[in-house]
């Protein structure tokens, strides 16, 4: 089985026509016999992307072999459990830019505009979060909606309106999770030019980030910060940035507390909310205390100890030591400037 496994990869692999620096199967075992001339295998394929993955992104796999006059060979093979590998949905192409790497279906349409969104949102991440992070992004951009959401091994009705997340591809160490940033093409392509930009560089963010972000991290904090760091410098005022909140003011609904983890579940409803109201808590960060506090504070969240003390006294007494105020009259503070978007 081993032999068939590498002539397969050594003449025509399924991941031809990507930059990979190393590609094995591991853990090789016979799973079933269809006969003298069938065989079924599950193995691990560990596939790394030259410049971009420090560690092998690892894939379950289930591999259907025949025996030919040349010996065994595989005839199919795919996912064995969770998400699917990216090339199971066809050949793949490359494009590389200065700052990212972009991967998508080799019959796929152009993606030089993709590539010129990662050049732009990599530097700048770097400028307000430094350059400890890799500096580079990978992009995966799939055909279609459905295929996005089964790399999420998610149902699509709950990614519909989701334009791109980033995920830690499976395998990897914790602390060097081979980040991926998909995009879901119909979402995105619905985008103006300035929405894309905001989005692949909050995704930007979030792999930047990932070393100073835990369990224990507030979503708030983490998805308002990318929002900041994506419209940072945008010229544009709090209704432009957050129009569903505004309009939500405007109508005498207003938030009482800062959105909790499960505001952001795919699907929830309010999403567009809580990604609006957790970038007004970190503008109001950035504006009273400065942009390199607000990194501060994120990272003094991510390197307190996740143990002995529950969530909203360990942000109390973190705001407490890097900004000077407490929970509850930073949640005040947040609170007039919702309501103040009524205007």
């Amino acid at each position: 089985m081993a032999a068939a496994l590498a002539r397969r990869a050594g003449s025509a692999p399924p991941w031809a026509g990507l930059p990979v620096a190393e590609a094995e199967y591991r853990n090789l075992v016979l799973a079933g016999s269809g006969g003298p001339e069938r065989l079924t295998a599950a193995a691990d394929l560990a596939v790394r992307i030259a410049g971009y993955d420090a560690y092998p992104v690892v894939y379950p796999r289930r591999i259907e072999l025949a025996l030919t006059g040349d010996g065994w060979r595989v005839e199919r093979e795919e996912s064995a459990s969770g998400p699917p590998a990216p090339w199971d949905f066809g050949p793949l192409r490359a494009a590389p830019g200065a700052h990212c790497l972009v991967l998508g279906p080799a019959a796929g349409p152009d993606p030089a505009e993709l590539v010129a969104v990662g050049d732009r949102a990599v530097p700048a991440v770097s400028e307000v979060w430094g350059s400890a992070w890799a500096g580079r992004l990978l992009l995966e951009r799939p055909a279609t909606e459905e295929s996005f959401a089964r790399l999420l091994d998610g149902d699509p009705a709950d990614w519909t309106g989701m334009a791109a997340v980033t995920v830690a591809a499976p395998g990897a160490p914790w602390h060097t999770p081979a980040d991926r940033v998909l995009v879901n093409p119909q979402a995105y392509g619905r985008l103006s030019d300035f929405g894309r930009q905001v989005v692949v560089t909050h995704e930007a963010t979030h792999v930047a980030t990932r070393a100073d972000t835990r369990a224990w991290t507030p979503m708030w904090l983490s998805e308002g910060a990318a929002d900041w760091t994506a419209y940072r410098d945008s010229g544009r005022g709090p209704r432009q940035i957050a129009p569903e909140l505004a309009r939500d003011v405007a109508a005498g609904k207003l938030p009482t507390a800062l959105p909790a983890d499960r505001d952001f579940t795919a699907g929830a409803s309010g999403i567009a909310q809580a990604y609006e109201q957790s970038w007004l808590a970190c503008e109001l960060i950035a504006r009273d205390h400065g942009p390199q506090r607000l990194v501060a504070f994120y990272r003094a969240v991510g390197a307190a100890d996740g143990h002995g003390e529950d969530r909203e006294g360990r942000t109390d007494r973190l705001l407490r030591r890097e900004l000077g105020v407490g929970l509850a009259e930073f949640t005040r503070r947040w609170l007039e400037q919702v309501a103040a978007l009524k205007g």
